[in-house]
């Protein structure tokens, strides 16, 4: 019998069902696909997951569990594996659907999708997934419930506007709306203080917010969106994967001289990441020389102006990544010294 190297379960996770496949590599280097089987996202789905893959994996070989990110479905299962002692790699969805491309698979369901994942697992050396640290699990949380109580309130403002705007408007409609309203403004209020407690409870996220704010036009709610949709950048390993994660990633299709498609940010990611760049971006366009000469460039090149924005978003977005790593503060005038430290430079290099 070959001896086998490495084991892998790929899991494609739905709201209702989980998509198991398993795969090996034995000592020949060859990889197999051998099999396949649906179970319910319920706890009771996890254990009869678990009693399958007992009578099938090779106990004297490592498994690897390998899902993509799908939303919150996910969840779940990564913590139930993770108290069971599971090694797991939890992977961007961008990943997955570009190496399935690579596949060249022309048909593509749940099983084709398992079987993807699990032999991307097979051919990567991938990191280990720890479960978040609840600080940014319940920023996640908070902001995401901020973000329908907005939407909720300018429905109702819209709603309000119009009915003022009748011949004859029902004032008890008009006092419903407004109490609403009312509601709404004291509920976001709420989650602004339990953010703010949550920064207060922990002294080295309250330092990467802080730090993150010295972005021009990047503020409390904005930095703690990133951060609780990222998780503290932990899936993250570079900018291009961020703005890919947050769908601010340029998509274009060109073959020949006779297609060539009109470039466009492909929105297949995050659009909690989006929205929450949106606003510090005009921002920064207004307020902060740099940005100003990236933006007017930018619509000197093609005259678009949304296009120059989102241009701006997708530069805040990879800029706070940067700050973040390297541990240091935004300095609105970086390139301004680094240009008169140059200026310095160049009479001695020319005296010499």
């Amino acid at each position: 019998m070959k001896k086998m190297l490495k084991q892998v379960v790929g899991i494609d996770v739905a709201q209702n069902e989980l998509v198991v496949c398993l795969g090996r590599v034995n000592e020949d280097l060859c990889s197999e696909l051998y099999a396949t089987k649906s179970f319910s996202n319920t706890l009771k789905g996890f254990e009869s997951l678990q009693q399958w893959m007992g009578k099938l994996v090779d106990n004297q070989t490592p498994v690897r569990y390998v899902m993509e990110a799908t939303g919150i479905y996910h969840e779940k299962l990564a913590y139930y594996l993770s108290e069971k002692g599971c090694t797991l790699t939890i992977v961007l969805p961008n990943k997955i659907s570009n190496y399935m491309r690579t596949l060249q698979a022309k048909t593509i369901t749940d099983k084709t999708a398992a079987q993807a994942i699990a032999q991307f697992g097979l051919e990567r050396t991938l990191d280990d997934w720890n479960r978040p640290d609840p600080v940014y699990k319940k920023l996640r949380q908070l902001t995401r419930e901020r973000d329908q109580i907005i939407q909720e309130r300018t429905v109702i403002k819209n709603q309000l506007h119009a009915e003022q705007s009748e011949a004859e408007p029902l004032k008890a409609s008009i006092k419903r709306m407004t109490d609403r309203i009312t509601l709404l403004n004291k509920q976001e209020q709420q989650i602004k203080a339990e953010i703010q407690e949550l920064l207060k409870q922990n002294e080295e996220v309250k330092a990467i917010v802080k730090r993150l704010c010295t972005l021009t036009g990047v503020g409390v709610l904005t930095v703690t969106t990133v951060l609780g949709e990222t998780n503290c950048f932990d899936l993250i390993r570079n900018k291009r994967q961020l703005t890919s994660y947050a769908g601010l990633d340029i998509k274009e299709k060109q073959s020949g001289t006779s297609v060539k498609g009109k470039a466009q940010i492909s929105r297949k990611g995050n659009k909690y990441l989006r929205k929450a760049m949106h606003m510090p971006a005009l921002s920064a366009i207004q307020h902060d020389q740099r940005f100003k000469a990236i933006y007017a460039r930018l619509i000197a090149r093609h005259g678009l102006k949304m296009k120059a924005a989102v241009a701006i978003q997708r530069k805040l977005l990879e800029m706070m990544y940067v700050l973040y790593k390297t541990n240091t503060n935004y300095d609105p005038n970086y390139l301004n010294k680094k240009i008169e430290s140059s200026e310095t430079l160049l009479p001695i290099q020319a005296g010499i």
